[in-house]
C-alpha cells in the first residue's frame, strides 16, 4: 500500500490482493460527495460504491475492503456529513441558512462507535432531528424531510494520543467500569408525578443512569433521545430537563452522586432509597397512599448521622423492618425478607 495509515484490497473470488496506487482511492473515498470511483485493472473496469462497500466488474464475486492500519495510540480522524440541497456540509459547520448544528462530527462518532445500529438527536434553530445510523439519514423530527448521511475519513488526518492523554481520559470511562461501585456512580432522576424524583431505570425507560452519565461526559451541552414506554423524550443536558416529544410535557431533571461513604451533607440533601420487588429504586415516603411508612429520607438521615453504624426501625403497612446502616439493607421482621438500601446525595 502507498499509505502508511490504510490499504485496499480486492477479493477477486480466490484471494484478497493489495491495489498499487490505492491513494487514488483513499483520495476519493474522504471527500464526503464521491458516490465511488472506477478503476481500470487489466481484467477490465471495476466500479466501488463507497456507500455500499460492494463492486462491480467483469468477474463475479468481485468485493472490496479497506484495512485500517493503525498503531494502538492512533485514531484517524472522520467526518460526518449531510447532504444540505446539493452540497455535502459536515455537522457543526454552517449549514444551508447559516445555521450550525449543535453536535459535530467528533461527538456521532462517539455515538456511532458506542452503538453503530443507534441514533441520535440534536437541534438547530427550533428544529429537531434525529441521525439514523443504519439508513444513513437524517430527519427534520417536524417536517419528516430526510437527507443523506455519509461517515467518511478525513484523508491522512491521523491523531496521536500519547499516555498522558490516555490517562486524562481514563477516569470518564472508570466508573463505568464498575456499574456496582455506588460510591463513584452518578444517578440521573426526572421530576416524576407528584413531585417525587425518579431515577431513569431500565426496562421501563430506554436509557438508565449510567448510559445517561457516559453521554453527558462526552457532551455536557448535548440533547440524547429515549423512549419510555410507549412515548418519546428528549433529554436535554444544558438545561436540565426533558420533553415529551408528542405532548411537549416538560420535566425538571437532575444529576446527583450516589455513594455510602459521604456523611458532610446537610439532612435536606440526603435522600434514602430500598430496591422494592420489582428491581426499581424507591424513595422511603412518609405516610402516602402506598405502603404508609412511619419515616421519610429526613428521619433516616438523622438517625444515620448520629449512628452510621447502627439501626433503626420502622413500619410500612402492616410490617415492621428494620435498616441496618452497616449493610445498607432493610429487613421484614415478620418474612425475614432483605433488601438493598441506599443513600443519595444532592
Amino acid at each position: 500500500s502507498s499509505g502508511n495509515h490504510f490499504e485496499w484490497q480486492l477479493f477477486n473470488g480466490t484471494e484478497w490482493a493489495s491495489i498499487a496506487n490505492d491513494f487514488v482511492i483513499e483520495a476519493h473515498y474522504c471527500q464526503p460527495g464521491a458516490n465511488g470511483i472506477t478503476i481500470y485493472f487489466n481484467i477490465g473496469a471495476v466500479n466501488i460504491d463507497f456507500d455500499e462497500m460492494t463492486v462491480s466488474g467483469p468477474l463475479r464475486n468481485l468485493s472490496i475492503r479497506r484495512n485500517t492500519l493503525l498503531s494502538p495510540n492512533q485514531k484517524q480522524e472522520v467526518g460526518w456529513y449531510y447532504k444540505d440541497n446539493h452540497r455535502w456540509c459536515e455537522y457543526g459547520s454552517q449549514g444551508f441558512g447559516g445555521r450550525a448544528s449543535s453536535i459535530g462530527s467528533d461527538f456521532i462518532e462517539q455515538q456511532y462507535n458506542s452503538n453503530p445500529s443507534g441514533s441520535v438527536q440534536f437541534i438547530v434553530g427550533s428544529m429537531t432531528y434525529n441521525v439514523d445510523f443504519t439508513a444513513m439519514t437524517q430527519t427534520n423530527l417536524s417536517t419528516n424531510i430526510s437527507r443523506k448521511v455519509r461517515r467518511r475519513p478525513k484523508f491522512n488526518a491521523i491523531v496521536t494520543c500519547n499516555s498522558s492523554n490516555q490517562n486524562r481520559e481514563s477516569p470518564l470511562a472508570n466508573p463505568w467500569a464498575n456499574p456496582t461501585n455506588s460510591s463513584s456512580r452518578y444517578i440521573w432522576e426526572f421530576m416524576g408525578d407528584e413531585g417525587i424524583w425518579t431515577e431513569y431505570q431500565k426496562p421501563g425507560c430506554s436509557l438508565d443512569s449510567a448510559e445517561i452519565e457516559r453521554l453527558y461526559q462526552l457532551n455536557p451541552q448535548c440533547q440524547v433521545s429515549f423512549t419510555a414506554r410507549r412515548f418519546s423524550y428528549s433529554l436535554y443536558f444544558g438545561g436540565m430537563y426533558q420533553v415529551n416529544n408528542k405532548y411537549g410535557t416538560k420535566r425538571a431533571v437532575r444529576r446527583i452522586t450516589g455513594g455510602i461513604q459521604q456523611t458532610d451533607s446537610t439532612l435536606s440533601q440526603a435522600r434514602w432509597q430500598f430496591k422494592d420487588m420489582d428491581g426499581n429504586w424507591k424513595d422511603f415516603s412518609k405516610g402516602g397512599s402506598r405502603g404508609h411508612c412511619s419515616v421519610s429520607s429526613q428521619d433516616i438521615e438523622a438517625q444515620y448521622q448520629q449512628d452510621a453504624t447502627g439501626t433503626m426501625s420502622f413500619r410500612a403497612g402492616r410490617f415492621s423492618y428494620e435498616l441496618d446502616f452497616s449493610d445498607m439493607t432493610q429487613t421484614n421482621q415478620s418474612t425475614n425478607t432483605r433488601r438493598p438500601v441506599r443513600r443519595l446525595q444532592q
